[in-house]
């Protein structure tokens, strides 16, 4: 039975997808992450230039 379930390739294409999925967020999140402060700096920037 043990065999017959490593031999069994139903759903692996799932998982495949949810993992490349799962790494694909895990990236954009600290992608986005790193870049907060940069565009907070540029938007304050931005906001003190247009404060009279």
């Amino acid at each position: 039975m043990f065999l017959k379930l490593i031999r069994d390739e139903k759903g692996q294409d799932m998982i495949e997808y949810a993992l490349l999925g799962s790494f694909i967020s895990i990236v954009a999140i600290l992608a986005i992450r790193a870049i907060g402060p940069l565009v907070n700096t540029i938007y304050t920037n931005i906001q003190g230039s247009l404060t009279p």
